[in-house]
């Protein structure tokens, strides 16, 4: 045998003098540039493939033989078999049932595929930090039936961040469905109308929209009417000097407009041909707020009574209902015509059946004047009613039994409440101290849209026929009118009017 040459030496071999050393050489691959499906791959700017034919032939042929496909860079994300560390028992030993049943039936499951071998507990720990410190015997399977990102190459635009650096946990993570994002309200009103002689007034009620589209205002001895479809105004009527109006309600129809007067008096005009029709007394004081249903005309007054009116009947009122103690302030009808709900400077709630002379309720939780009040157009006997300053709470009731079923604290004198009968959401217009306008969705309460603009106490409040716009009034003697629900066929988020306002004009 000759000499061994020097690159023989070198490798520790026997070799044939004829033989180079350089011949024999181990090429090793790195994972970013052999892996057909590799980060890198993904993330290049410059590549629009995820992989090619030739590039996989090759990392085939190089990294494994025909039968056994390397598994260094496999993906089986698929089959739910991550070694997942069993979670730590508290002291009370309550938790880890389930990981055991788990980590148990993977252990059993990797002995049928790989052998028995790789059933073990310290071969399935191997590389977690398991506290020896010592690598396992079985660390060339770490790869298999584990659920991650390469390391070696950059982040996938694609994966979740909870994949970062770990394990997936879940596959439902990706098939979740994003949050719906938030109906866009406008936060400035679209138009805006001078109202002169608008009374800051808590206890009156001077604005009312009717079903035909116009709006009617009282502005100090005078009521006005403005036509949404041409924004003509019309003086309806005038009462003189040593009378005002205190309140105006139009009939469901539209045709028709009660006024209450200072004087106790209520009035009710034809708005088209503006003609007086009848004159209704039986009230000693100011008649601060009338409500109609289809056939019956409530009025409350600063006397503490409530009195029903018949159109039908010559008679000034057909009943008297007795039961608040102080100014009644507010009146709504439920959408059936069967209750009445009442609020008074009282700190009442009081619901009347439709022919009961003693109230069927009496609710005391508000700790200020009722004045806002609002039956759900979707819920039968669901009633929202708003408290004054030392209260500033909504609270929704069940008339059926009187249980409240839920409040919230608004931080502001509620002043008036409304129910959108397109989406279960209600409007709610504040006073002291922070002048806003608020919008609800029910039953979670969560707020939609805060509004402001006003310089004083959103007193007044109406909605327009179609639900869609509502019109606040304040004692800054303004009128806004605010988009702030969707429409019932096409429920699309309101467009910003704000670009095309009208600007400001006068109602008179």
């Amino acid at each position: 045998m000759g000499m061994e040459s020097p690159e023989a030496k070198k490798w520790g071999l026997k070799l044939p003098a004829t033989m180079s050393g350089t011949s024999l050489r181990l090429d090793t691959f790195s994972c970013s540039s052999s892996s057909p499906l590799s980060i890198s791959n993904l993330s290049s700017p410059s590549k629009t493939n995820l992989s090619s034919p030739s590039s996989t032939s090759k990392s085939s042929s190089t990294c494994s033989d025909r039968f056994i496909p390397c598994r260094s860079s496999s993906r089986l994300y698929a089959f739910a078999l991550l070694d997942k560390p069993s979670p730590v028992k508290d002291n009370n030993g309550v938790g880890g049932g389930n990981s055991i049943n788990n980590e148990a039936y993977s252990r059993l499951l990797r002995a049928e595929l790989f052998g028995s071998d790789f059933a073990s507990p310290s071969s399935s720990h191997a590389g977690h930090g398991s506290g020896s410190g010592s690598p396992s015997i079985m660390s060339p399977s770490k790869n298999i039936l584990r659920f991650k990102t390469d390391s070696c190459g950059p982040t996938s635009p694609f994966s979740s961040p909870s994949t970062l650096g770990g394990h997936r946990n879940e596959l439902s993570s990706d098939t979740s469905t994003p949050p719906k994002p938030p109906r866009k309200v406008p936060k400035t009103p679209h138009k805006i109308l001078d109202a002169p002689s608008l009374q800051d007034d808590f206890y009156l009620n001077l604005v009312d929209w009717s079903s035909q589209n116009v709006l009617a205002v009282g502005l100090g001895t005078s009521v006005y009417l403005w036509s949404a479809s041409n924004s003509k105004v019309t003086r309806l009527c005038d009462l003189g000097p040593h009378d005002g109006v205190c309140s105006v309600q139009w009939t469901k129809e539209g045709s028709y407009i009660s006024i209450g007067t200072c004087l106790g008096q209520v009035q009710i005009w034809d708005g088209t041909r503006c003609k007086r029709v009848r004159t209704l007394g039986g009230h000693q004081t100011r008649t601060g707020v009338l409500a109609w249903n289809s056939r019956i005309l409530a009025s409350g007054s600063r006397d503490r009574n409530i009195l029903q009116h018949d159109m039908r009947v010559s008679n000034d009122y057909i009943s008297q209902l007795v039961g608040h103690k102080s100014e009644v302030c507010g009146l709504k009808w439920s959408s059936d015509d069967r209750e009445l709900a009442s609020g008074g400077n009282d700190n009442q709630l009081l619901v009347w059946n439709q022919h009961s002379k003693q109230p069927a309720l009496r609710l005391t939780e508000h700790t200020a004047a009722v004045k806002a009040i609002s039956w759900s157009p979707h819920q039968s006997n669901l009633l929202a009613s708003g408290g004054g300053t030392a209260d500033r709470c909504i609270r929704f009731w069940n008339t059926t039994n009187g249980h409240q079923l839920n409040y919230i604290d608004t931080g502001s004198q509620v002043c008036n409440l409304a129910w959108s009968k397109n989406v279960n959401e209600l409007v709610s217009t504040h006073g002291y101290s922070q002048n806003q306008i608020m919008v609800w969705k029910y039953p979670s309460l969560a707020k939609v849209t805060t509004l402001t603009g006003h310089s004083m106490r959103v007193l007044y409040l109406a909605m327009s026929p179609d639900g869609q716009t509502i019109v606040t009034g304040a004692g800054d003697e303004t009128l806004r009118f605010w988009n702030i629900f969707p429409s019932m066929k096409a429920p699309t988020p309101v467009k910003d009017t704000a670009l095309w306002s009208l600007g400001r004009t006068q109602i008179r």
